[in-house]
């Protein structure tokens, strides 16, 4: 029988801001400055990374850099990463406030972990400074966590498996066979991996979906479902021990866990 004594959660398109529009929205308005167009795919394809490895991480998208090699006449540098991240981080800023609302079940899925013992971590591509406004903004909302962990101060953020194991260190999580990580990114499902515990891709409000909320309930439910099928398929491929269509599955998920031989 699997003991779980802790969840992990991601913040972004896992617990607040349903579909993972504050990121998004800024990645789209800094590349557009640099005379670059991107598409919603490619600026959600590294989500979930530390952001300034986010941009770099478009800017090695071969169409990226061929945008970028057209609009500039060169190559892009490590210079124009920072100039990009300083504006990422202006656009984000301004807006961040604005996405800090939890996604539905969410509160009433860790309230309900937490009767049965459970500690509730978190990691995030933003930074310390970043989360100083979205922690609060969800706080007063209803969501919080037991741990908060950045990629501050840390050698790495995803998918390197720091985050989870300083959630373990602060939580007083003895083994990684205790853990299950919970994302919405393909990051999040191999910062998991890396970290060698139970990693769980989550669909409804991910970033891998990409819908608002209001898309979401007006969608066809036979597009709904292929496009949530396209998803759990990625995230199965990218290695998920489990894919949930919503994060009200998860306590049934940790019971079928814990209770299985």
């Amino acid at each position: 029988m699997k003991k779980v004594s802790c969840v992990i959660m991601d913040w972004a398109g896992t617990a607040v801001d349903f579909g993972c529009f504050a990121p998004l929205n800024a990645f789209l308005k800094v590349f557009q400055e640099q005379g670059v167009t991107i598409t919603y795919r490619q600026a959600r394809e590294p989500m979930g990374l530390l952001k300034i490895e986010h941009i770099k991480a478009i800017l090695k998208m071969p169409e990226v850099s061929e945008r970028f090699r057209t609009a500039h006449g060169r190559e892009w540098n490590q210079n124009d990463v920072t100039i990009m991240y300083q504006s990422f981080e202006k656009h984000l800023f301004a807006s961040l406030q604005d996405f800090t609302t939890p996604v539905p079940g969410v509160i009433e899925t860790m309230e309900q972990l937490r009767r049965e013992g459970i500690r509730i971590g978190s990691t995030t591509g933003y930074t310390d400074a970043m989360m100083k406004i979205v922690q609060p903004g969800a706080a007063a909302q209803g969501y919080t966590v037991d741990c908060l962990v950045t990629p501050d101060h840390l050698p790495a953020g995803r998918p390197a498996p720091y985050m989870i194991y300083r959630n373990m260190t602060e939580l007083a999580i003895p083994s990684v066979d205790e853990v299950v990580k919970v994302g919405d990114t393909i990051a999040d499902i191999r910062e998991g991996l890396n970290a060698k515990v139970c990693s769980v891709g989550v669909i409804t409000g991910s970033n891998e979906l990409g819908l608002t909320e209001e898309e979401y309930k007006t969608m066809p439910e036979p597009e709904l479902y292929t496009l949530k099928q396209e998803v759990r398929e990625r995230m199965m491929a990218a290695g998920a021990h489990y894919v949930l269509d919503n994060i009200r599955e998860l306590p049934d998920l940790i019971h079928n866990l814990m209770n299985k031989k």
